[in-house]
């Protein structure tokens, strides 16, 4: 299996309005260059050697270099105040992600032949951008020094390899939702928005295609990975070879399937039929695909899918989806969290799902069998699920999402998972949000999300927010946890 994530490589263009030194630009960008390098290797940039941006012609020569070098992001540099004309132009047409930064003074006794004004510049940059309805990410403060815009071009690097990837990724699923998994609609139009394609497939072309793979001679040997990651939490050794036949079943379809996209994410199903047909469930195989890199939601949980490639790439790191999914009791809460930890018991609650959260992210795992189907079905067919709390630890909830009336919405939260045992069942764990009650009320509610929500490990907040405004969610419509004292437009005044 391929790398499932874009390889980065940012071109680095400067340029300079003619009737400003041009060793201004020229000098800055080497400063430039070598502040990068120190810090963070040469790998991700590319320096092009067209001396300087001035003309059209120029820039044409500068497109056309970074094409050829590989590049698939480009960071314009205005060393000076910059040519309006040429550097939004070569923005415009350039394929791929695209980021504007500027040019601090570096001395007072140099600000005469040796100022530059890209302070200036830039605000014309950004006006020609907006002329042209061209995309480009501007940092917060885009002006700075070196070692500044080196830090900027290094924080623009996940943002650009997540509007890479959705611009090769197809996610493809397996079946309709359950029923009563109306939370969980997906009008496509706006995946091809934002550039995703979609397959979509019948449960019975996947039960068809794990059926083709009986006694295939591949399952030994992912019987043998899954033993040695389960290590003493093997409970179930019987059910191993299906869910090594499932695991392989979904592998070749992706690669049969995938086309000319480059990535790929599954929205699979896993009820109610999954269980009495396939006679498991696909918890754990879903965990080991993500782990791998191939991001899997449940409930075929289309934008959940979607939510958890986004944060895979930001944080190149295993993702989760997990159910916003029960509070947590005042009695362990008393006894667990109060005076241990600065949350109320409105910020706390647990996050859950079935077993489908990659071993990596547990602090322990054993596999199980699925308690809330085994209400209803047959303990046997329900077993494939891995079990235990979740890594304690940073962590950024968040989902991108489709309204039913084709609106792209969004939310983000930092977090983290606490260090106290959950005496529940499933992947689970205790999660605390600053003002999580009022977040879940006038965000999540309001907001009309689902139930599910992406889990990226750590704090990602600041790259995921500049990847949702990229791709064309309205600021408005991007949702976070409001600190305390900061009403929601929709939060009663008076309490």
């Amino acid at each position: 299996m391929h790398d499932n994530k874009p390889k980065l490589k940012m071109g680095i263009v400067a340029v300079s309005r003619d009737c400003f030194p041009e060793e201004l630009s020229v000098n800055r960008r080497k400063r430039l260059i070598e502040a990068y390098t120190e810090k963070y290797g040469a790998d991700e940039i590319y320096e092009c050697p067209i001396c300087i941006v001035e003309s059209e012609i120029h820039m044409v020569q500068a497109l056309e270099d970074v094409k050829a070098a590989g590049c698939n992001a480009l960071v314009v540099y205005l060393g000076n105040f910059g040519p309006e004309i040429s550097e939004t132009l070569l923005a415009k047409h350039f394929e791929g992600p695209k980021m504007f930064v500027a040019a601090a003074e570096e001395t007072g006794d140099n600000l005469v032949g040796g100022r530059g004004d890209a302070y200036c510049g830039m605000l014309n940059a950004s006006y020609n951008l907006q002329l042209r309805n061209v995309k480009a990410y501007i940092p917060e403060y885009p002006v700075g020094n070196a070692a500044e815009c080196a830090e900027m071009i290094k924080e623009f690097a996940p943002i650009a390899k997540a509007i890479i990837g959705l611009n090769s990724l197809k996610i493809i699923t397996f079946g309709p939702r359950p029923l009563n998994f109306l939370a969980c609609n997906a009008p496509i139009k706006q995946l091809y928005n934002i550039g995703v394609e979609i397959e979509e497939n019948s449960e019975l072309d996947l039960f068809e295609a794990f059926h083709k793979h009986d006694g295939d001679e591949r399952i030994p040997a992912i019987v043998k990975e899954m033993e040695e990651e389960l290590g003493a939490g093997n409970k179930k050794p019987e059910i191993l070879s299906k869910l090594a036949q499932y695991e392989l079943t979904l592998k070749d379809w992706v690669e049969e399937h995938k086309g000319y996209r480059e990535y790929v994410a599954i929205a699979g199903k896993c009820w109610p039929a999954f269980q009495t047909q396939f006679g498991f469930v696909p918890c754990y195989v879903n965990s080991r695909l993500t782990e791998q890199g191939i991001p899997v939601s449940c409930e075929v949980d289309v934008y959940g899918a979607l939510s958890e490639f986004i944060g895979a790439v930001v944080s190149d790191d295993v993702v989760t989806l997990l159910d916003i999914n029960n509070s947590v009791p005042n009695d362990m809460y008393e006894s667990d969290i109060k005076g241990k930890f600065d949350y109320t018991g409105k910020d706390v609650f647990m996050g859950f799902h079935c077993g489908n959260t990659s071993s990596s992210k547990l602090t322990s795992c054993e596999m199980k069998y699925q308690m809330i189907m085994a209400r209803n079905l047959p303990e046997e067919v329900t077993q494939g699920t891995l079990e235990g709390d979740i890594v304690p630890g940073d962590i950024t909830f968040y989902r991108l999402q489709s309204t039913a009336d084709n609106i792209l919405r969004a939310y983000i939260a930092h977090g983290e998972v606490l260090p106290v045992a959950t005496r529940s069942f499933g992947g689970v764990g205790i999660f605390a949000i600053p003002e999580m009650g009022r977040f879940y009320r006038h965000v999540l509610i309001e907001g009309g999300y689902p139930h599910h929500g992406a889990v990226a490990f750590g704090h990602y907040g600041k790259a995921l927010y500049e990847v949702f405004k990229y791709i064309g969610v309205e600021v408005e419509e991007i949702g976070y946890n409001q600190p305390k004292g900061v009403r929601y437009k929709t939060e009663n005044p008076w309490g």
